[in-house]
Formats: structure tokens, C-alpha cells, sequence
């Protein structure tokens, strides 16, 4: 199966100039751990609930904190068009439990959750990628937007 088969491709996004509080506030809304961060049409970073509460909260930043001082900006993405079984193995090297989804013209066409691939995958695929999320260490076979 395809990765454009099991990603979700309603995508919402946060510009990086939005604070930390409005997407906090996003994230609560539609139910969602990250966003992705777009500028002039441009993919530029992720926000996670874990960078608001280490890069942020936990710094004593304020709310008013703008995305772009938390946000990752090393991308991690695979392409619609990879498999999702290769998919799920990169992202337990990785240690990611979600990644961007590209087209080949390098445009956001989605995101590739470990539920989404449990769903069309089943067990196995997503079980191993958890298990290589759980390791200390971190894996080096990736594709990065840096």
C-alpha cells in the first residue's frame, strides 16, 4: 500500500509568527500533537505539543511566544508514493510517530501518523516502528527538509 493511501490529507497549519498560544489553542481544537508550520507557501518547521511544553513552558516562555522560537525546523517527510511498510520502518529509525507527506514537487500533501498505518497496515508494521521509537537511541536513515 501506498503512504497516499493511509495519510490523512486535511492538513491544518500554523504560520511562524502565530504564538505559541494560538496554536496550543489549534492543537486543542482539532484534536492534533503537531502542526506543521508554513510560510510564503513554503514548509518551514513543525510544532509539536512536546516542543510548547519543553522549548517553551517548561523555558518559562510566554504565550505570546512566537512558533518560529520553539518550533523544529528539520523536517522529517517521506513521498505519497512510498510504501507505507518502508514508511513505518524509517520512522521507528527515525523515532517519529508522525511524518510529513510530499508530493515529488516537494509540496504538503499530507501526514502519515503510526494510527494511520495501524489502520491500513494492521499491527506488525506500526508494532515494529514503536518498538524502534522506544529505543535510547536515535536512527540515522532519513529524509530531512533542513
Amino acid at each position: 500500500m501506498l503512504v497516499r493511501d493511509a495519510m490523512t490529507p486535511d492538513v491544518r497549519m500554523v504560520t511562524p509568527s502565530q504564538s505559541i498560544h494560538d496554536a496550543a489553542r489549534l492543537m486543542a481544537e482539532w484534536d492534533v500533537g503537531s502542526l506543521p508550520v508554513s510560510e510564503d507557501d513554503r514548509l518551514v518547521g513543525m510544532l509539536t505539543d512536546r516542543d510548547i511544553t519543553i522549548r517553551a513552558v517548561a523555558a518559562g516562555r510566554s504565550p505570546e511566544t512566537p512558533v518560529r522560537e520553539v518550533m523544529s525546523r528539520d523536517v522529517k517527510y517521506c513521498f505519497d508514493d512510498d510504501e507505507v511498510e518502508s514508511v513505518a520502518h524509517n520512522m521507528g529509525e527515525v523515532q517519529l510517530h508522525r511524518l510529513v507527506v510530499l508530493d515529488h514537487d516537494k509540496r504538503m500533501v499530507g501526514i502519515v501518523a503510526l494510527a494511520d498505518i495501524a489502520q491500513c497496515e494492521g499491527a506488525e508494521p506500526a508494532g515494529a516502528a514503536v518498538c524502534g521509537i522506544s529505543e535510547p537511541t536515535h536512527g540515522a536513515a532519513s529524509r530531512s527538509m533542513s
